[in-house]
């Protein structure tokens, strides 16, 4: 094993040298914070008990190891916001997903066919992922802001009463579910596009002659083209909703009343908020985690015993 191992240093070494940086700085900015999440979430860490230095005067750590104490005060709905912060992250990411799908997916159908204007038309739609999401996130918040915002002034102007879009729990939900549709459906039409591309006009020109209609074609050759994209896609657009705190943070900062919050929000509350839970919000972290591997392990499992079907 030693002398396989040595084989393959000495015949790609340079690809190792390249690699290097890349590990050293994964290591440094994801498996660190990750081990020293993990090792947080079993103690009961704060902003009162953590050690530090304050001038020339250190004082020590006090806080101890607690097991899985966390994780059971957690998962047993003992802090009061998981379950139902769960149930609107899932919410939020179902919402979100679904429809950026089907417009990214529509619009890339109709940006695949040779009409007027099209490269217009593609810079424009692609402008929203180009901005950062910060910055679209503030542009959002100034434009459903109540009163003043530029959604009030326009329903004002149609004489429509104004909505009060952050300060309700619901209109709140749709707000930053329609902010992050807009932010994402660039991406989705810039996937979907590259995949439409890549399908043979070959098969669609075949089946065509073969008498198929448009939804047959799309059913039977350009949906089976896009596979390899879409699950891809839906998977990274999944995780990235999942954990997409800039849009509820600069948003709603979770309001009103917590309403809009999600589990990474959560988490950041917890542990940048008044007594700092620095072991809270490492346990909601480890969680968040497992829940995305498991949702990702399952879902490529499925696709995969599907493929194997239709095989």
């Amino acid at each position: 094993m030693v002398a396989s191992l040595r084989r393959t240093l000495d015949r790609y070494w340079y690809a190792w040298a390249m690699a290097l940086p890349i590990v050293l700085v994964l290591v440094v900015l994801v498996g660190y914070p990750l081990v020293m999440g993990v090792y947080y979430s079993l103690t009961n860490i704060n902003d009162l008990n953590m050690g530090r230095t304050i001038g020339a005067n250190h004082v020590p750590a006090t806080f101890t190891s607690v097991g899985l104490h966390n994780y059971w005060y957690i998962l047993t709905g003992k802090d009061g916001a998981f379950y139902s912060t769960l149930l609107w992250t899932v919410e939020w990411t179902v919402g979100c997903v679904a429809p950026t799908t089907l417009i990214g997916l529509g619009l890339a159908q109709m940006l695949n066919r040779r009409m007027r204007g099209r490269s217009v038309y593609r810079v424009l739609l692609i402008l929203p992922w180009a901005v950062p999401s910060f910055v679209a996130a503030f542009a959002w918040r100034l434009i459903l802001n109540s009163p003043g915002g530029l959604l009030d002034w326009l329903f004002t102007r149609v004489g429509l009463p104004p909505v009060n879009w952050l300060g309700d729990a619901t209109s709140a939900k749709i707000s930053v579910v329609m902010v992050n549709i807009w932010l994402g459906v660039p991406f989705m039409m810039v996937a979907f596009l590259g995949g439409l591309q890549a399908i043979p006009g070959e098969l669609v020109e075949a089946a065509e002659v073969d008498g198929a209609n448009a939804f047959q074609r799309f059913w039977n050759v350009t949906l089976p083209g896009l596979r390899p994209v879409a699950v891809t896609v839906t998977l990274l657009s999944t995780i990235w909703t999942f954990n997409q705190f800039a849009v509820i943070y600069l948003v709603t900062a979770g309001g009103p009343g917590g309403a809009t919050n999600i589990l990474v929000t959560q988490a950041y509350n917890d542990g940048f908020s008044q007594l700092r839970d620095y072991a809270d919000a490492s346990t909601y972290g480890v969680i968040i985690l497992s829940m995305l591997l498991l949702f990702s392990v399952f879902y490529r499992r499925v696709l995969s015993r599907g493929q194997e079907a239709v095989a």
